[in-house]
């Protein structure tokens, strides 16, 4: 039996460097590259089908799949006299597009304690776009780590109090405030996760925590920059649970 081949559209982008385009982005379908074996467009063309039916019919999901591709053309704009577009918008004019054309009201925003400022500005932009904006930090309760279980060495500071972040919490809070949608503001890898799972709204990422870019992650992935470089040449040593 052989072996299936694994889902890997991220190998197209030595096609995308060397063509410009890809079998699933051309203008010109006639002349698109060939599909390699590993893409799902050849091997899972049911899923695929049956997947993008959904945003066919009434419901909400496939009015935010058909409003989500509307905001995504607003987001270009023309050159005059040039085939080319340019962006014009940042990510939270996209949010606020989007939030305004799914006719949502109601926006929560799950934040990072660290990021209280940014989120308070976000608050401010969101009011001034007529939303009612309800923020909750990740440290609601203030509840020590070690109530979780794990070591004092474990902590940021041993030591010291330390409060465990409670993303749960964020998402059930603003659950009972019953918002339209909920946004993420910075909250750890993991924490993210676990909101995002409890959230009966829908969930967006503004801020992804990043705490030696500046929260920008996709900087490690640059050629040009050492954390590229040191990850592909070194594993990263993770303590084991425990120890």
């Amino acid at each position: 039996m052989a072996e299936e081949t694994p889902l890997a559209c991220a190998r197209c982008s030595a096609v995308w460097q060397k063509q410009g385009t890809t079998n699933c982005w051309s203008g010109d379908p006639a002349t698109r590259p060939p599909r390699p074996g590993y893409c799902p467009s050849e091997r899972e063309e049911q899923v695929i089908e049956e997947s993008f039916r959904q945003y066919l019919g009434d419901d909400e999901d496939a009015k935010l799949a058909r409003v989500a591709a509307v905001v995504e053309g607003l987001c270009y704009q023309p050159v005059p006299g040039s085939a080319a577009v340019n962006a014009r918008w940042t990510r939270v004019e996209d949010t606020i597009a989007l939030a305004k054309l799914m006719g949502w009201r109601k926006i929560g925003i799950g934040s990072c304690i660290g990021l209280l400022e940014e989120s308070n500005r976000l608050s401010e932009i969101l009011i001034a776009q007529g939303f009612e904006p309800l923020s909750v930090c990740c440290k609601a309760g203030s509840i020590d780590k070690l109530a979780l279980g794990i070591a004092e060495e474990h902590k940021v500071r041993p030591g010291t109090f330390e409060p465990a972040c409670n993303p749960i919490a964020q998402a059930r809070l603003l659950n009972s405030a019953k918002t339209d949608m909920n946004i993420i503001v910075g909250l750890c890898v993991g924490h993210d996760m676990l909101f995002a799972k409890y959230s009966e709204a829908p969930v967006t990422t503004l801020v992804v925590k990043d705490r030696v870019t500046g929260h920008n992650p996709v900087a490690v992935l640059y050629g040009q920059n050492f954390y590229y470089k040191r990850l592909q040449k070194q594993p990263l040593v993770v303590p084991e649970e425990g120890t």
